[in-house]
């Protein structure tokens, strides 16, 4: 029975994605349409609980595979244009999101505070400005010298990471043409030494239009299917549905559409790139098989970005998981619309160094006796 095994592990490693700390609930005394994590208890919670009891003397690993800051829902420094991309902002709004989230910073220092505990961070694409190197300067110097060593950020192309062999990570921005950046050649400097990031199409998007949207439909980027959520609205929010559809193609239309002529590429190839740009949440567990069949030495996938949490095991043994996410989602599939909010993470204990691990997509419900469930 598990439950005889649950203080027999030697290793857990635990992976979160897409946590989204903002701005905060308000921004001045005003309401902050554009904060989407609103579970700073349940998180502290979930921090402590994995640090203390019968996980204090364990070995605990946390990733956090992308996109804990949306550095992308922060308009509110008196930068604009470009220079909202440039590091003096960027740095800005880092500082207003822990500002905004004092105790879960807090809760990320006391775990590392005990022993055997690390947390991995890989950058996504709403935290990619965290390239810059005061960015990451900065968020090293909220943690003391004799633990600083144990946060460990993972800006590299490509994004992958193997905590364990035949365990592979990756956030999942890397599938989508429209959110790919590479961390190094993203970041430039001008004559005066200063540096900018420069983002993927994907980010200028959101920083452009569904955050203007957001202002008056704060669920806009938060329903699934997409599709489902247009024709839903077009049924029961039809002006807004439609402006915003309108919105979608006049802007695709001026940003990519005509570059690519521009470009002098041809209309086929025009087509070609601009339906692979407008893929956007596409079937992660088809696009993520060719990583098993190209290594036949990982049987577990750990992704993220898309914020459906997915648990399958193949018959070939291989294991897919999608952590989802802890913002709050809604989905217009009957078998996959749950209450809001699951806040999923995968969990994986090791019980022999030369067996594979138990591997786990959980829901945390806070502090219980069981604060989990199977999801």
């Amino acid at each position: 029975m598990r439950f005889l095994r649950k203080n027999k592990a030697y290793k857990t490693i635990l992976v979160i994605s897409d946590i989204h700390l903002g701005a905060g609930a308000y921004v001045k005394g005003v309401k902050n349409f554009l904060e989407d994590f609103h579970y700073d208890e349940e998180m502290v919670e979930f921090l402590h609980y994995y640090s203390n009891g019968d996980f204090e003397k364990r070995e605990v690993e946390l990733i956090i595979n992308g996109d804990l800051f949306d550095l992308l829902a922060v308009p509110f420094v008196e930068f604009f244009d470009d220079e909202f991309w440039s590091e003096e902002a960027a740095l800005e709004k880092l500082k207003i999101i822990f500002e905004a989230h004092p105790e879960v910073m807090q809760a990320f220092r006391d775990f590392l505070s005990k022993k055997n505990k690390k947390i991995v961070f890989i950058i996504g694409n709403h935290d990619g400005e965290l390239a810059l190197p005061r960015l990451q300067e900065f968020l090293l110097d909220q943690f003391p010298e004799d633990i600083r060593d144990n946060f460990i950020i993972k800006c590299e192309i490509g994004g992958e990471y193997e905590p364990h062999q035949g365990v592979l990570l990756k956030h999942g921005h890397e599938y989508e043409v429209a959110h790919q950046f590479d961390p190094k050649s993203s970041v430039v400097t001008d004559e005066e030494g200063k540096r900018y990031f420069i983002p993927p199409w994907g980010s200028y998007y959101v920083t452009r239009v569904i955050n203007k949207f957001k202002e008056d439909r704060g669920h806009i980027n938060a329903v699934r299917p997409i599709k489902k959520a247009m024709i839903n609205g077009l049924i029961y929010d039809t002006i807004f549905t439609i402006r915003f559809i309108l919105s979608n193609a006049f802007y695709f239309i001026m940003v990519r559409f005509i570059s690519f002529f521009k470009q002098g590429v041809s209309a086929k190839e025009v087509i070609k790139q601009s339906l692979g740009e407008l893929e956007l949440f596409g079937d992660y567990e088809e696009l993520t098989r060719d990583v098993f069949e190209k290594r036949e030495d990982i049987h577990c996938l750990i992704v993220g970005h898309t914020h459906e949490p997915i648990h399958r095991t193949y018959v070939d043994g291989t294991t897919f998981i999608n952590t989802g996410t802890w913002t709050d989602m809604y989905h217009l599939d009957w078998g996959k619309n749950r209450p809001s909010p699951q806040l999923t993470y995968a969990q994986l204990n090791f019980y022999d160094k030369e067996d594979q691990p138990e591997i786990a997509l959980r829901s945390w419900h806070g502090v219980n006796n069981l604060p989990f469930s199977e999801y």
